[in-house]
């Protein structure tokens, strides 16, 4: 087996359930580098809401953020390659949206911004309790976010909606599916939407990422736990599903790790990678 390169999913992956980086985790991480693997983030996450415990790790180049829409080389806050949403894509998410009791979030430029109502009250919104200091540290508020998307409806990466529950995200998730041409549809947790241009998703951060490092599909491996992580996992040589990652994740790993609060990552790199 010959890895040369590694993407990461953060959230419930990498990180620790307090959203950090466990010394484990980033020993692995080290010892990999240092044998040449390239290690790569791919998340949901903007590139400005990066977690400082991850940017640390020396040796980390690239990060496929807002699931696969903009590919960054980190040293130089470099964007590489981006696929920013048609204003008609945007626009029409935003129909659906009001016809809901939902909130919006957007990223732009690799920032992430989303309505103050929701920022000040998550939970309110459908958002774990767990999930709060997270939104309230990343988000920048903002009033009428719908003016604002439509101001900047030009340069937009990707938006989510905030859903109540099951039944809503299934339903507003139709009506985006039916009506909304060039748009990416995904899911990190289960109450968000995650959407982006037609051409995005984290697998296609990887293929680019593949081909600007002239690797072959089989050098490279991903370790993810959500839904947004299936098309990465199918995309890798080698698949990793954490313990705590949802069914369909799991079905389609290569292998399946220990859970992202037991060193989930570092063990799939020894156990399943030999590195």
């Amino acid at each position: 087996m010959n890895i040369k390169c590694i993407a990461l999913d953060l959230d419930r992956t990498t990180l620790n359930a307090s959203g950090r980086l466990s010394d484990g985790n980033y020993n692995a991480l080290c010892h990999a580098i240092e044998n040449g693997v390239h290690i790569v983030i791919a998340s949901g996450r903007s590139f400005d809401t990066l977690p400082k415990d991850v940017l640390a790790v020396p040796g980390i180049e690239y990060a496929i953020t807002s699931n696969g829409a903009a590919i960054y080389h980190i040293p130089t806050s470099t964007c590489l390659h981006e696929y920013k949403m048609t204003p008609a894509s945007v626009e029409c998410i935003i129909q659906i949206a009001k016809q809901h009791e939902t909130a919006l979030e957007v990223f732009i430029d690799g920032k992430a911004y989303a309505l103050k109502a929701y920022v000040e009250d998550p939970v309110s919104y459908g958002t774990t309790p767990q999930a709060i200091s997270y939104i309230q540290s990343t988000r920048i508020p903002i009033d009428d976010i719908i003016s604002f998307i439509r101001e900047h409806i030009d340069h937009i990466d990707s938006m989510d909606i905030v859903v109540s529950g099951e039944q809503q995200k299934q339903l507003i998730w139709n009506e985006l599916k039916y009506n909304c041409d060039e748009i990416y549809i995904t899911s990190s947790v289960s109450q968000l939407i995650e959407i982006s241009h037609k051409d995005a998703g984290k697998h296609s951060g990887l293929r680019f990422i593949r081909e600007y490092l002239n690797l072959k599909p089989e050098e490279t491996a991903a370790f993810g736990d959500g839904d947004n992580d299936i098309d990465l996992l199918k995309e890798a040589g080698i698949g990793i599903a954490m313990e705590n990652a949802s069914p369909k994740c799991k079905d389609a790993a290569t292998f399946i790790t220990k859970h992202h609060d037991k060193d989930g990552v570092a063990y799939g790199i020894t156990e399943f990678l030999k590195i």
